[in-house]
């Protein structure tokens, strides 16, 4: 095997930066940086902290006049961060990574699964949920805007066919998605609980029968159409002293049909 080749500490200094070279073509880069990056996290939120992978992607402006970026720091600072990512930490990361590469302005893209343990309502047993997780930051003249995006699975049972039908109501997998410009810090699992509150009925993981039952009855005592489900949710966001702006979109993967009913309110600043 060939022995690696060693650089003198005094040599490196001496190195070229290629990337701080000038660039004359006098054309500024908007988004530079790294793609679809996997990396493992440990993310802190309300009850616990938990290692899962996430996929990142991380940019930074770039100066008509600079040739290159040092793709190398984002690397860097996602070791400083990987072990200890909360909203909180990650609300600090986009300034962090603009001033490291020495730019203007920076975006930082993490999406993740996170899991979360319920109990089922009867039975009481314990199962897995997991939920996708998407964290955007950018620092633009100075200020941080951060947007934090989370899909949540549900259940919902339609008004119309439980009105007109003799026998039961047909039901469906929905997807509830809720994206929100927070003000402060806020928990993963408070925005997920209310897309879960909003529904016809949660989803688990794993249910007894004496479960099963509960839910299909609950279900039923509780229809929404997907135009229900947006606005119950959005009037619970606008409550929340939290939250400067939300999207909730809602897609019901109907059971009776070969596409999907859907439903948006936009309340983002």
């Amino acid at each position: 095997m060939t022995a690696a080749l060693k650089v003198k500490p005094e040599l490196i200094s001496l190195l070229d930066d290629v990337q701080a070279s000038t660039d004359r073509r006098c054309l500024a880069i908007q988004k530079v940086g790294i793609k679809d990056l996997s990396y493992p996290i440990i993310f802190v939120d309300k009850q616990d902290s938990q290692q899962t992978r996430a996929s990142c992607n991380l940019y930074v402006s770039l100066a008509a006049d600079q040739r290159g970026t040092h793709m190398s720091r984002f690397i860097t600072l996602m070791n400083k961060y990987y072990k200890t990512i909360s909203i909180e930490k990650f609300y600090q990361l986009p300034e962090e990574v603009a001033k490291t590469l020495e730019a203007e302005s920076s975006r930082i893209e993490l999406n993740f699964t996170y899991f979360r343990w319920k109990k089922a309502p009867v039975s009481g047993l314990e199962s897995a949920m997991d939920y996708n997780i998407f964290l955007t930051g950018e620092y633009v003249d100075g200020k941080v805007e951060m947007k934090i995006k989370v899909e949540v699975p549900a259940t919902s049972l339609c008004p119309c066919s439980k009105k007109i039908s003799d026998h039961g109501a047909h039901n469906q997998r929905s997807l509830t998605t809720i994206t929100v410009k927070p003000k402060q810090a806020i928990w993963l699992e408070d925005i997920i609980e209310i897309a879960e509150q909003n529904a016809s009925a949660e989803v688990f993981g794993l249910l007894k029968r004496e479960d099963e039952k509960f839910l299909t009855e609950h279900a039923y005592e509780n229809p929404k159409f997907v135009e229900d489900m947006v606005r119950d949710v959005a009037l619970c966001l606008q409550k929340d002293d939290r939250i400067n702006g939300f999207i909730v979109e809602t897609e019901n993967f109907e059971s009776i049909h070969n596409h999907s009913a859907y439903a948006m309110i936009d309340q983002m600043d």
